[in-house]
């Protein structure tokens, strides 16, 4: 095949690695920037380049933020003694869109995978230890472990609750309204929100 344009041709292979984005769909989207007016299309990269400098992770729950403390952890309204013990930022997205759960977050940036070379020293479980070992007012009465219902989410959650075991906090998980082998960002806010009024005592 004559290649066209290797401008093209590169902002295709940039788009393919979107997670579940194909060749084809990377095609089509920068078609579809190829059409779009100049100013847009530097609104949309100077966007890209934004997020990239201004978000960091909160030093207190590892959610993405763009200060020191995000807004949760600021939040006088919340309940500091109940940590929701996510995967990834986006799971936390989708538990605040139920507006149910009114404690705090802990975002571990990943899950305990051995076939993928990933350990518990490559996600955030020190800073969870190192949160849960601090004494101040705010101690915490219970974690829930919200973690995706997959091999590698069961791995985790063995894990986390044989860790954190002589610490004699409560420890739960969401109840399995969640279906098995998808993602929480995925779920609906009133399963989302059942599996969290519905969650059990390991």
């Amino acid at each position: 095949m004559i290649n066209i344009s290797n401008a093209l041709d590169n902002l295709v292979d940039e788009f393919s690695k979107l997670p579940q984005i194909g060749r084809k769909t990377a095609m089509r989207l920068a078609m579809h920037i190829t059409r779009q007016p100049r100013q847009d299309v530097e609104r949309f990269s100077r966007a890209l380049t934004e997020i990239k400098d201004r978000l960091r992770f909160c030093s207190v729950c590892c959610n993405i933020t763009e200060d020191e403390v995000c807004n949760i952890c600021r939040a006088v309204s919340r309940k500091p003694g109940i940590i929701c013990v996510v995967e990834e930022p986006q799971d936390v997205f989708a538990i605040e869109k139920t507006n149910e759960f009114k404690g705090k977050y802990h975002v571990l940036h990943g899950i305990i995978s051995p076939l993928d070379g990933i350990g518990p020293n490559d996600i955030r479980i020190k800073e969870l230890l190192d949160r849960l070992g601090r004494n101040d007012e705010n101690k915490v009465e219970e974690l829930i472990l919200a973690l995706n219902p997959t091999v590698e989410g069961e791995t985790t959650i063995l894990y986390l609750s044989k860790l954190l075991k002589p610490l004699e906090i409560k420890i739960t998980r969401i109840a399995r309204g969640i279906p098995v082998g998808s993602d929480l960002e995925f779920a609906d806010e009133v399963t989302l929100a059942k599996a969290l009024e519905g969650r059990i005592l390991i």
